[in-house]
């Protein structure tokens, strides 16, 4: 299919105001550099007010302070399911502000406690830095559930790009380490793989789409030395055991070049049997999920999200 409407306004606009993070070579840059890039190009648009929101600080794997922020609905008078939610960025960039719009809009649409994690980045902490932080995010809000007025039996993670890696390595993670249980995860357009030479989504996509492929090797790099990535820890889709994973719903992008990677996952998640629904957003691109102030389809993809978790997690 051809680009959605709205998705070439958008790239559009954004090649001429050079608001593009991706636009021209990024492989020689530094990850401050790209940082720099980000924060120049971020553009500050309304929120969904939630009930509450509060940042705490709790022990990561290493005791240092790993930062959380947690979301409460405006719905009371009952103990509340909890997502953990990683953001995207390529473990190198992003945080817990860049993310925060979206997290909101999930909140309200299902009625669930969020608890965004701020895992430490790349390349000043390589993996694996990040799945363990988020996987020590995991238990404390596991343990400490009740006393924010969650349910610890009723938890899911969620993830996008960078994000939705994390969140199915945790998943995994979970599995292997004997809990804590999970009743679901949302990977949005999750990179699953490390080798670019394997998806011709890769070469399909290689450049005109924001993300690019030179981008994602570059990400890479900066988060882990080549001889990790084949970790099942790493790359998710190399795991030989899949059974006993928590359903799924994996949405994927088709002008991404991560867009057959997470389509190939799910496929393996189903042959596992594991229950998934996995959905391709035609016409749109890798990020699309966040912008729903441009973009018609990443309502539709926010909906369809909360739809699966609601029913996961026994809100309705």
């Amino acid at each position: 299919m051809p680009l959605d409407p709205q998705v070439k306004t958008m790239l559009d606009a954004m090649a001429s105001m050079n608001m593009d993070l991706f636009a021209g070579s990024i492989s020689e840059l530094s990850a401050q550099d790209l940082r720099g890039r980000l924060a120049a190009t971020r553009v500050a648009l309304p929120v969904d007010e939630v009930a509450k929101v509060e940042d705490r600080t709790i022990a990561g794997p290493d005791g240092d302070a790993l930062p959380i922020r947690i979301y409460w609905p405006a719905v009371g008078g009952q103990v509340r399911p909890i997502v953990v939610f990683f953001h995207g960025g390529g473990w190198v960039i992003c945080d817990l502000d860049t993310h925060d719009g979206a997290v909101r809009s999930l909140v309200n649409q299902t009625g669930a406690i969020f608890v965004s994690v701020d895992y430490r980045l790349a390349p000043e902490h390589k993996f694996p830095a990040a799945p363990e932080d988020c996987y020590a995010a995991l238990v404390w809000v596991r343990d400490n559930a009740a006393s924010i007025g969650g349910d610890a039996g009723r938890l899911a993670v969620a993830g996008d790009s960078a994000g939705g890696n994390l969140a199915a390595v945790v998943a995994l993670m979970a599995k292997e380490r004997g809990g804590p249980s999970l009743a679901f995860q949302l990977l949005v357009y999750p990179c699953t793989d490390m080798d670019p030479s394997r998806w011709a989504s890769m070469s399909d996509n290689a450049t005109g789409y924001s993300l690019t492929t030179e981008a994602t090797e570059w990400f890479y790099g900066q988060y882990v030395d080549a001889a990790e990535r084949t970790n099942p820890l790493v790359a998710p889709i190399r795991a030989e055991d899949l059974s006993g994973l928590p359903p799924a719903l994996v949405i994927t992008a088709e002008f991404d070049p991560l867009r057959d990677e997470g389509e190939a996952y799910a496929a393996r998640l189903r042959d596992a049997g594991v229950a998934v629904e996995a959905t391709r957003y035609d016409g749109v691109i890798h990020g699309f999920f966040s912008m729903t102030a441009a973009l018609d389809r990443a309502k539709d993809a926010q909906a369809q999200a909360a739809t699966a978790l609601r029913g996961a997690l026994g809100l309705g």
